[in-house]
């Protein structure tokens, strides 16, 4: 049942709360037995504008730096480092709450008879029913994305029951509150360095039945039959008049609730009806608050029904906070309360936004990561002077973090992340997965400059020394060695994360380079120079993946970071039946990691749930899925880092998809992982290379019949319980297979 619900309210409790979103508009919605408030975001507040961080006098020691690296004087160079290279100021913006929504019923008793609130995933529409003694209270919110709109409604079982007052609270920005007619508005600004950006907000109030007025920021409702509140907001992101963009979003015509909510419905299950996983349980527990489910899990007793849902939850959550035309999903979704929020809830690119976006394509939901692409041609001309003016470069560069703006200085003045250059170079690697999983060759040729700017970075920042490209500065993100001396550091050359990451973004733009007819052939040569210069992956003294150059010891064993198996998941340079030795490499590293309490944050577990699945270990997934459910999932089943960052969510959901299928140009695996507690089940709507969606079922782990659906011409040779079979799909043809 692809719900979740509880029978008790979740007051002020964050992690309690039910988000709901449209990818522009998010709100997180929290309350008692009188009380409902919705805790407001729209994805282009922030706290300023933008502004341009280069340190100046990065490349004068640029050369001095690497020359200390080299020489293993670590302490020097990375105190330098911080001098030189870090952004002025040093960080760039944050995430900012919009506001919120109250509304406070009157006349009603402090507690209720019964309470449930659900959350249904199957159509995005949160419900909650509060029963007095003479009266059902039936609350309904939703995020409707085709008119761009939060819609709010209570209504009565019996007539004249609904009194209510709203309240549109913005005053973290300098709420200025007034009425006109039957809606509030509210404005407020941000300061940014070229002057000032700003926003409008507004609640239109409908009333079926009683009386209805509105004054300052408040909406008050006598004796109504039921009440519809319909909110927008704009910002100068995107409108410059952001007042009357919001007005032609609220010009509905009276009682809208029924043509929004259609609306809503059928934009929301076109998205999200494209892929189910269906796994046996026990369907008694569905009689069962999701809380408690949750508890039973802690105490290791089994529910796939409950992983279901998860899996269901983590789909909801990418649709409801990256659509078309909105920012990406950031560290927490679109969902965030504070005006200082953890690590800003920014896009932190050196694995969690690049994490966000791992389910997309494999889920059937390309378009959902369009904001994404959106956020990388932003980035592009800011990485470019950054590249100019911090390193002498040519090409694009951006560090370990950035923001709406594409902000692409050093963040922070932390060794471990922030003067690590390869954040473009990751998200450009993410063009190239979408081509592959759509089939889409022409997106390829589309992003192709900005794979190239990327490219063209390294071609003047790495170095060849005796034949080898060398990135450098580099660090091994966010992890620390231990010299022979006993001394700890971070900057480094060629960490195995950046070498791994530099073999994609070249081997891609290469291909990409093709599509697009790009004939500058000392681009193309150069860049193939450096890929035949970069250095192998290596294996260490314990059998582990060489994280960094040399085989140095870990000042923190069981780091949260496993960056070195990048090789691994999510690019596939390494696999059990194309690189057996690596791959062993790879289980060494991550059981090493694990012994020593790895896997301690969500979004870590989820990377190693990935990572347990192409190495085809069905039971360590479960075990970790079981590990993330246990220790690193709130109350609502939102992740937890601590505290809550959404990346958890959908880095395990896209591990899910690897450990029922996996795909490269020449095999496509079914079951690859699949554990002993999954042995029945059924899925539809995974995306393999080469753009077909694969659908099956199961039966005591074995496949019993599958389909597939091919965007193009499609061939493959799909593996089923170790046997190989060739399969052949003309475009747009469909091939039911009986095992």
């Amino acid at each position: 049942m692809s719900t979740l619900w509880y029978d008790t309210w979740a007051g002020n409790d964050w992690n309690r709360g039910f988000p709901v979103g449209n990818g522009r508009i998010g709100a997180m919605i929290l309350g008692n037995a009188s009380e409902t408030r919705l805790c407001l975001n729209e994805d282009s507040i922030w706290s300023g504008g933008p502004r341009h961080r280069v340190n100046k006098n990065a490349p004068e020691e640029l050369p001095k730096v690497r020359e200390l690296i080299y020489a293993g004087r670590i302490p020097e160079a990375e105190e330098l480092m911080v001098h030189a290279f870090s952004g002025v100021p040093e960080s760039c913006r944050s995430y900012a709450p919009l506001g919120s929504l109250r509304v406070m019923f009157k006349g009603v008793p402090s507690e209720c008879k019964t309470y449930r609130r659900e959350l249904n995933l199957n159509d995005a529409v949160y419900t909650c029913k509060r029963e007095f003694e003479d009266v059902c209270i039936t609350e309904t919110v939703f995020a409707d994305y085709p008119d761009g709109v939060l819609v709010y409604c209570a209504a009565a079982d019996r007539p004249e029951m609904i009194t209510l007052r709203a309240d549109l609270n913005c005053l973290p920005h300098g709420n200025r509150g007034y009425a006109e007619n039957d809606t509030v508005y509210a404005e407020g600004e941000m300061v940014s360095d070229d002057g000032k950006y700003g926003f409008s907000a507004g609640v239109r109030a409908f009333a079926e039945g009683g009386t209805m007025h509105c004054e300052g920021r408040y909406v008050s409702v006598d004796n109504a039959d039921s009440v519809t509140l319909v909110f927008a907001a704009e910002s100068t992101f995107r409108e410059i008049d952001t007042l009357a963009a919001v007005k032609k979003r609220l010009s509905v015509p009276q009682s809208p609730y029924e043509r929004l909510l259609a609306a809503h419905l059928a934009d929301y299950r076109a998205l999200f009806g494209r892929t189910s996983l269906k796994l046996d349980y026990d369907k008694s527990l569905d009689l069962l608050p999701t809380d408690r489910r949750l508890a039973r899990i802690s105490e290791n007793a089994p529910d796939n029904g409950l992983l279901c849902t998860y899996f269901d939850y983590g789909r909801y959550l990418l649709i409801s906070s990256s659509r078309k035309g909105s920012l990406p999903a950031n560290l927490q979704g679109i969902w965030n309360p504070h005006l200082d929020p953890p690590w800003g809830s920014k896009y932190t690119i050196n694995i969690n936004l690049e994490m966000n976006y791992w389910p997309a394509e494999r889920l059937g939901l390309a378009e959902c990561a369009e904001p994404l692409f959106d956020l990388i041609r932003r980035m592009i001309p800011s990485g470019q002077k950054t590249a100019k003016e911090m390193y002498g470069c040519r090409g694009s560069v951006a560090h370990h973090n950035t923001d709406m703006w594409g902000d692409t200085a050093p963040q922070d003045e932390w060794i471990p992340g922030t003067y690590w250059v390869m954040g473009l170079a990751w998200l450009c690697t993410h063009i190239y997965t979408h081509s592959e999983l759509t089939g889409d060759r022409q997106f390829l040729g589309e992003m192709y400059p900005c794979m190239k700017q990327a490219a063209m970075f390294f071609h003047d920042f790495c170095e060849m020394r005796d034949g080898v490209t060398t990135i450098c500065p580099s660090v091994s993100p966010e992890n620390t060695y231990i010299l022979p001396d006993g001394t700890q550091g971070c900057a480094c050359y060629n960490s195995a994360m950046d070498t791994e990451i530099l073999r994609d973004l070249l081997t891609q733009t290469l291909e990409a380079a093709e599509i697009a007819g790009d004939c500058d052939d000392t681009f193309i040569e150069k860049t193939k120079e450096l890929l035949v210069g970069l250095p192998k992956i290596g294996i260490g003294k314990h059998g582990q993946i060489l994280e960094w150059e040399k085989d140095y010891d870990e000042a923190e064993p069981g780091h949260r970071h496993i960056s070195h198996l990048y090789a691994l998941f999510p690019s596939d340079q390494i696999t059990p039946d194309g690189t057996p030795d690596l791959a062993e490499g790879c289980r060494v590293t991550l059981r090493r990691r694990l012994s020593s309490g790895g896997g301690h944050t969500g979004w870590s577990r989820a990377w190693i749930l990935a990572m347990f699945a192409r190495l085809w270990d069905g039971e360590e997934c479960y075990r970790n899925w079981i590990a993330l459910m246990q220790r690193s999932t709130l109350t609502n089943l939102l992740d937890n880092h601590p505290p809550f960052q959404i990346d958890g969510n959908f880095g395990s959901i896209a591990a899910a998809a690897e450990m029922l299928l996996q795909s490269n140009r020449e095999r496509v695996i079914l079951l690859p992982a699949l554990p002993k507690a999954w042995s029945d089940g059924s899925v539809n709507g995974l995306h393999a290379v080469g753009g077909a969606a694969w659908s099956f079922a199961w039966k005591n782990g074995q496949i019993t019949e599958f389909t597939v659906t091919a965007a193009n011409d499609y061939k493959t040779v799909v593996v089923i319980s170790g046997e190989r079979r060739e399969i052949a799909l003309a475009a747009g043809e469909t091939v039911n297979f009986t095992c």
